[in-house]
């Protein structure tokens, strides 16, 4: 009964390859760059782009097209989901925190503490300044006081943009 096995040819994506695609259409396209990219064993690809002037739908479609021409479905079977990074999301990149200069943000400390301000500045390597603005009352009239705040990344947990209507 012996027999032959047939042989099971199984074409592994590799992650170093999805990485390379997405550095191509990055460096095809100067103004997106890279939040994220994960890879599951079972071939399941989640990438988020940012953009310095805004991502578009068009964005995530011509980076998911650039990834799948590359591959074929009939010998690999994969999952991609290429998304901008949400707005309720903290960000995850320095690039993030340079895009979002002059806007309205929350900082989240490592030490617990909350602080909600304007962004005024972002250095790669060692941190943001934050304005924030709260309201003294001096007699009977109040004042708005101005602050500056220096935190280096490391005494950042998290920040998130805050969107104004």
């Amino acid at each position: 009964r012996g027999g032959m096995q047939p042989l099971l040819l199984l074409v592994m994506l590799s992650k170093e390859k999805v990485q390379e695609l997405i550095d191509e259409f990055i460096s095809e396209n100067d103004t997106v760059f890279l939040v994220s990219f994960k890879m599951s064993p079972s071939n399941q690809i989640e990438v988020l782009i940012d953009s310095t002037d805004g991502i578009s739908v068009k964005n995530c479609i011509e980076l998911s097209r650039h990834i799948e021409g590359n591959f074929d479905r009939e010998e690999v079977d994969f999952s991609l989901l290429v998304s901008s990074a949400g707005l309720s999301e903290p960000f995850k990149v320095f690039k993030q925190y340079k895009k979002n200069i002059g806007k309205n943000v929350n900082v989240f400390l490592k030490e617990g503490k909350k602080l909600f301000g304007k962004m005024i500045d972002a250095e790669e390597g060692k941190g943001i300044t934050l304005e924030t603005t709260r309201k003294e009352k001096a007699g009977k009239k109040k004042t708005n006081i101005i602050e500056q705040h220096s935190f280096s990344f490391d005494q950042i947990d998290k920040t998130k943009i805050v969107i104004s209507f």
